[in-house]
């Protein structure tokens, strides 16, 4: 029963309506004194004392028992522990509300004060922390999350088996070396830019151990769990089948070192002597600002068995903030795997999930370490979350661990949280008795933004092994990687292997408005499945009334992944992403079909950019699909019954910090020609409160350029004229909101223009033409050649010269010689086998057209591929 429902009964009551049965109220205000008995005007401070009261006064109670908290934060000690014995009674719940009006924050911080200026000519400032949380990694002020300190890596580093030897002994001057981090930022190869982390999914980072001269030991477990992944006998896969064996060569930057201080936004916690060092953004005054450092890594803890759960509790009009977590300092680091999901241990990269594909593997097949949750439940039954408030937190913001069932989570917001945004469910039991089962849990009407702020693999909503979960009218946006993801252990599919058996059944995503998704890494969607859902069609994942738009990194709107059968896609709208709308068929490798057929799926009733003719077979249906080359072609009434419904549409305008200007844009990438350089880069994820407006992309040498956010979003470059060969260049790149202008990202790679004979672009391959009504989706592949590694691209093979990135496809359109220029992320990006479209329309029904396309580069246009007549029908 809501918060709501009982205010109602109440009035009925005092009305003489209805008989009211006998709830316990305890009262709770920071200003309060835990010796008062709990009531309105004598409240007590602490929820540990009040759950205390609780306890005893739910057994005199004939109906719920209420926390009733008033305004103000409660600077939690320790966790909060509500074990089955806090449970509501008889049917009744445990309510922890916010009084009517009032805010109460539920804080694992400290705050911090006594600022003082350290260093004038880089305004560094310095506070003392509290000793315990000194290894904390986020500070905030006033609500706006400070960055720790990052940069380049300031020397050549040459990878080793224990870590690299550094060009010269710089890094051996820096202070408190072990508190070091190597971060390494997955996502596509972009001109110059490198493609590292364990799969362009990832952002693993490792501790540094010591540095000795030029010598640098990395921490382990975590560099053998990132570099040595165990590769199958044949050598063509690691035996986890996800990703490859190593991060890579060079770190894309170094993390808190002292000596990085300098920029605005960012601090260093100097451990050893209990001090943070700070480099305010322009406005911020310490002296008034509310500082807080996160401390606990948990606030609230849910610790039920399968025999004896925790039940009937809600929590109504909290927020809950101001937590860390400790792990990634650790010597297992951060070895991330997918969504989170790390390789932990001195035998994980050997042993942790592979199962049978390994001597003596630890079973089930991918069950890897999960990221922990700052609100973390097991075995939990009927817990609420309504209109809760998920922000400023340093792991996954609300764990619904194993054993989760007919938990409800709605009207919640989700915003600036370091890891994945909620999760459900665990990978580690797949065929666990169903009252250790995920089961019949709904998450419903919220807000995810600007999860995984600081591991870039973080997920608005992962879902492992779960039954009958709803999914329902969330919105998510401004995302660094997937949305949702829903599933596991299907990578197995890979060799030709059935997936890993698991009791998932009946979930259903439906009505979630999805867009700006996909902004840091790549290799994901909107709706990301794998593995089996169900073992029929009727019972499996169905996936419907989804909007899912301006997808930025590579990818797929609806993403069918390694082993994912028995999925319904039906009647979601699919706009701007990159590359294929829906996923892909995979051979069916469960229940002995030996491959024989395409895993069941049904692909029906969408709106979409992609144009699949329809088809029957082999157990895939595509049927009923529509054409589209804008969002108001899809129907109306899907694009308006998509994401928050109108009872709670007020949390899209709850603010959790005052407005800034954004985050640093990431990956900035260029490429030199003869006096040009064209640059790209990935757009910032934390707007800081009102929308991007432009960038501003400024050149080592003092050239500058501006490019508004609508511009960027449709060529995805900048192009510098009138350069000088020769000299070598960096670029970063900084947004601009209504508040202003951000700090500058870090610099790209250095590119240096150069008089070079470009070489003649091929033909594009693999050009196809799907038919719709009034329109054509272009589907390509790479020009043959022109393969983009470790940041280059190779000519033809026999032509001379260097190869110039492809900015846009030309299409020609006979008859009458229409030419149509497709541009954007899935043009610039586009590398390897994937495919890349785009539509074309305004084109007369029954008529015979031709399209040529070539790809466009700073050689001009190139040799173009023809295809037709098509017919439109």
């Amino acid at each position: 029963m809501t918060v709501a429902i009982l205010r109602k009964f109440a009035l009925l009551g005092s009305l003489g309506l209805l008989a009211v049965p006998c709830m316990a109220q305890i009262h709770v205000s920071p200003s309060g004194n835990d010796m008062n008995p709990g009531t309105a005007t004598r409240p007590i401070r602490t929820l540990e004392k009040a759950v205390v009261l609780a306890r005893a006064a739910k057994l005199k109670a004939t109906g719920d028992t209420t926390i009733a908290l008033a305004g103000g934060v409660y600077h939690l000690e320790r966790p909060l522990i509500l074990t089955p014995d806090d449970s509501g009674a008889n049917g009744h719940y445990l309510v922890m509300s916010a009084e009517p009006g009032q805010q109460p924050v539920v804080s694992g911080g400290a705050q911090i004060t006594g600022w003082k200026l350290y260093d004038q000519a880089k305004n560094i400032w310095t506070a003392t922390v509290p000793k315990k949380f000194t290894a904390s990694r986020q500070l905030y002020i006033d609500g706006v999350r400070a960055s720790r300190t990052r940069g380049r890596a300031p020397v050549a580093l040459k990878m080793t088996d224990v870590g690299y030897t550094a060009a010269d002994a710089t890094l051996a001057g820096w202070k408190n070396a072990s508190q070091i981090e190597f971060v390494y930022t997955g996502g596509n190869a972009v001109w110059s830019e490198k493609n590292e982390g364990n799969g362009s999914w990832t952002e693993p980072r490792c501790p540094v151990a010591k540095i000795q001269g030029t010598a640098i030991t990395m921490a382990q477990p975590c560099w053998v769990n990132s570099t040595k992944r165990i590769m199958l006998p044949s050598g063509i896969r690691t035996a986890n089948l996800v990703g490859p064996m190593s991060v890579g060569k060079e770190p894309a930057y170094i993390e808190n070192a002292f000596e990085l201080l300098g920029t605005p936004g960012q601090f260093y916690i100097d451990r050893p002597s209990a001090t943070v060092y700070y480099v305010p953004r322009k406005g911020e005054d310490l002296a008034k600002a509310d500082v807080e450092l996160a401390g606990l890594e948990t606030l609230v803890e849910m610790p039920g068995t399968a025999a004896n759960p925790v039940h009937n509790i809600v929590f109504d009009g909290l927020q809950f903030s101001y937590a860390t977590w400790l792990g990634p300092n650790g010597l297992d680091g951060f070895s991330e795997i997918q969504a989170g999901y790390q390789v932990t241990g001195p035998e994980g990269w050997s042993k942790q999930g592979l199962c049978d594909l390994v001597p003596n593997g630890f079973c089930p097949f991918g069950a890897w370490t999960k990221e922990p949750g700052n609100i973390s439940l097991s075995y939990a039954h009927n817990i609420h979350f309504s209109r809760d408030a998920f922000v400023h937190l340093g792991a996954t913001g609300l764990d619904l661990g194993p054993g989760a069932q007919n938990d409800l989570v709605e009207g919640s917001v989700f915003n600036d949280i370091s890891g994945n945004g909620l999760e459900l469910a665990s990978v580690d039991e797949p065929l666990v008795p169903e009252a250790q089962f995920a089961i019949g849990n709904r998450i419903v009407n919220n807000l995810f933004e600007n999860v995984g702020a600081e591991y870039r693999g973080g997920i608005g909503i992962v879902i492992g092994y779960a039954r009958q979960t709803l999914v329902s009218h969330n919105q998510i946006d401004q995302i660094p990687y997937a949305s949702i993801s829903i599933g596991w252990g299907g990578w197995p599919d890979k060799i030709q292997q059935a997936g890993q058996a698991n009791n998932s059944a009946q979930n259903v995503i439906s009505d979630n408005l999805i867009h700006h998704e996909m902004l840091v890494l790549s290799d994901g969607g909107g709706i990301y499945t794998q593995g089996r859902t169900g073992k029929t069609l009727e019972d499996g994942e169905l996936v419907s009334g989804n909007v899912i738009y301006n997808q930025y990194g590579t990818g797929h709107a609806i993403y069918t992944d390694n082993g994912s059968s028995m999925i319904t896609i039906r009647g979601n709208v699919m706009f701007h992403t990159n590359h294929d709308n829906w996923g892909s068929r995979h051979r069916n490798w469960y229940d002995g079909n030996a491959g024989r057929i395409n895993d069941p799926l049904r692909i029906i009733g969408n709106y979409w950019q992609q144009g699949d003719q329809d088809s029957d077979k082999e157990a895939v249906t595509v049927a009923g699909n529509h054409l589209i080359n804008a969002l108001d072609q899809a129907p109306e009434e899907i694009l308006a019954n998509a994401g928050i419904e109108p009872a709670f549409r007020q949390i899209l305008s709850r603010r959790f910090a005052p407005a800034v200007a954004p985050e640093p844009p990431s990956r900035v990438a260029a490429w030199g020609g003869n006096g040009l350089v064209d640059v790209t880069w990935n757009p910032s994820v934390a707007e800081g409160g009102s929308p991007v407006e432009a960038y501003i992309v400024r050149a080592s040498n003092g050239a500058e350029m501006r490019i508004s956010n609508k511009d960027f979003w449709t060529n995805a470059y900048v192009k510098f004229s009138g350069l000088p060969n020769g000299q070598p260049l960096t670029f970063t790149v900084s947004a601009v909101n209504q508040q202003g202008e951000g700090v500058a990202s870090l610099p790209s790679h250095p590119v240096t223009p150069g008089d070079v004979l470009l070489a003649p672009i091929a033909a594009p391959e693999n050009v196809t033409v799907q038919p719709g009504k009034g329109a054509v989706s272009i589907h390509f592949q790479l020009p043959a050649g022109v393969e983009r590694k470790d940041g280059t691209e190779e000519p033809d093979s026999g032509s001379k010269g260097a190869a110039s990135p492809i900015l846009a496809y030309a299409v020609t359109i006979n008859p009458g010689a229409r030419k149509v220029l497709f541009t954007g992320r899935n043009i610039v990006v586009l590398e390897g086998k994937h495919v890349s479209f785009n539509v074309v329309d305004d084109l007369q029904s029954g008529t015979e057209y031709t399209f040529s396309v070539s790809a466009v580069s700073n050689a001009g246009e190139g040799k173009a591929a023809v295809v037709g007549p098509v017919r439109i029908p």
